[in-house]
């Protein structure tokens, strides 16, 4: 493994020294966001991390070796290739073997944080279940990786174009605790409602440390998902994004969009069709979560 992931000297100091760090994923960067934003986002959120006391930790596979601390040329290789592998649990290891270059998903990236000995991992959402999930099958692979890696995963929730109520139902028979910061609804991505009530839910920081650290005692195995909803001002109304879903639903259906593609194409599409708003929340909720990351990594260190 020692030839299989290299660890940035300032990542592999600070967590040597006990420092905090937080992990971030790729697939923001080169699929997640359209140019420029996206290489801007990824920066931003770094610079968010080194504000609030942490080093931040991007990750991805460069030519088949995991490289958790990207610098400026790492991400912005990855922000300008246009073709590049969105690598999870599946493909990691052949990504690996192979020498190939991808950005990694929330279950790669948990997968490589674990494997450095990073603790929190900051995202704008997790994967989900599916829309038409009992046809399709299709549930994302980062439920199952946080039942079983113990990283604790800072987001806006599931994306909205998923099935929320599927998702915590998934996430609930997985022993993943879904708690929320400051609300007691789960947060909708883009909107700071979903109608769906949380049953955990803390009020400082604190409190998830505590719960955190219970869990490692008892061995109970797997993370847990902090979630923050999208900034105030940058929150748009429900029915008005529920309307846009369908929407792009409907097209990626007609264009026989499918797995790992159908993703990225619905938030381009939701961008288009919100004229950018959905795209500036995004990036909001980003670099809000990578804050609320590192006071969650400051605080496990203290």
């Amino acid at each position: 493994m020692a030839r299989a992931l290299e660890i940035a000297p300032e990542v592999k100091t600070a967590l040597a020294e006990g420092h905090p760090v937080v992990a971030l994923e790729s697939t923001l960067i080169s699929h997640g966001l359209p140019a420029p934003d996206n290489l801007n986002c990824a920066m931003e959120a770094e610079s968010r991390v080194r504000s609030g006391g942490g080093v931040p930790a991007t990750i991805a596979v460069i030519e088949g070796t995991i490289r958790v601390g990207l610098d400026q040329g790492g991400l912005e290789r990855l922000a300008s290739v246009i073709e590049i592998a969105k690598l999870s649990r599946d493909d990691l290891g052949s990504a690996v073997a192979r020498g190939v270059t991808g950005a990694t998903t929330v279950a790669a990236t948990m997968i490589c944080a674990r494997l450095a000995g990073i603790d929190v991992f900051a995202t704008g959402g997790v994967g989900g279940v599916h829309r038409g999930w009992s046809e399709s099958m299709d549930i994302s692979a980062d439920l199952t990786e946080l039942s079983r890696t113990a990283v604790t995963v800072v987001c806006s929730g599931a994306k909205s174009i998923l099935d929320l109520p599927a998702t915590v139902e998934m996430l609930e028979t997985l022993g993943v605790p879904l708690v929320g910061y400051r609300v007691s609804e789960l947060p909708a991505f883009f909107s700071a409602q979903s109608g769906i009530e949380l049953r955990q839910h803390i009020d400082e920081i604190g409190e998830m440390v505590e719960i955190i650290q219970a869990r490692r005692q008892l061995e109970m195995g797997g993370g847990e998902i902090l979630v923050v909803p999208p900034p105030s001002e940058r929150a748009l109304a429900g029915d008005q994004v529920r309307a846009w879903i369908e929407q792009a639903l409907a097209e990626a259906k007609k264009q026989a969009i499918s797995g790992k593609a159908v993703t990225p194409f619905l938030l381009r599409r939701l961008s288009t069709l919100s004229g950018g708003e959905t795209l500036k929340t995004n990036v909001a909720l980003i670099l809000n979560n990578a804050t609320t990351a590192t006071e969650l990594a400051v605080a496990l260190a203290g």
